[in-house]
């Protein structure tokens, strides 16, 4: 199963993502459609990635140029672009897939209990680094009083 999310740099809350059992151009192309759906003002932002054949791909990077959005990605074997994703998936297996692998009877298992933790992480999972604040609370508090 794979996981395309896109997690936004302020706050650390995931603010679009799409899963598939391929990791395939649908995988990312949903994952930024659903993102631009959401998103209105993406313009002027860097979306950081790891050197996947995807996100090398011209229609990838084209939706980007599209939204005004900057591609940053890391050179091979250099995660420093991709690390607070990286610390993301980290979390994730680590708070709900290591050690637990018996729950999950079957991939659309394993997808709920993957939009659950999403929406725990954005919405519940408070940050020491957030002021003790969850990341959802982080970004509309960011929105109300931008810090620029």
């Amino acid at each position: 199963l794979y996981l395309s999310p896109i997690l936004d740099g302020c706050g650390g809350d995931i603010v679009a993502y799409s899963i598939s059992k391929h990791p395939d151009m649908d995988l990312v192309m949903t994952m930024l459609d659903k993102a631009f759906t959401k998103e209105t003002a993406l313009n002027n932002c860097t979306f950081h990635t790891d050197q996947g054949c995807q996100y090398q791909s011209p229609q990838y990077q084209r939706a980007l140029k599209l939204q005004g959005i900057t591609q940053s990605m890391s050179r091979k074997g250099n995660s420093m672009d991709d690390g607070l994703m990286e610390n993301f998936f980290g979390l994730l297996k680590t708070e709900m897939f290591y050690d637990q692998e018996y729950k999950y009877h079957s991939l659309q298992e394993l997808t709920q209990a993957i939009k659950e933790y999403i929406e725990y992480y954005n919405e519940e999972r408070i940050k020491s680094r957030l002021k003790g604040l969850t990341p959802k609370e982080y970004r509309n508090q960011a929105s109300i009083n931008p810090v620029f």
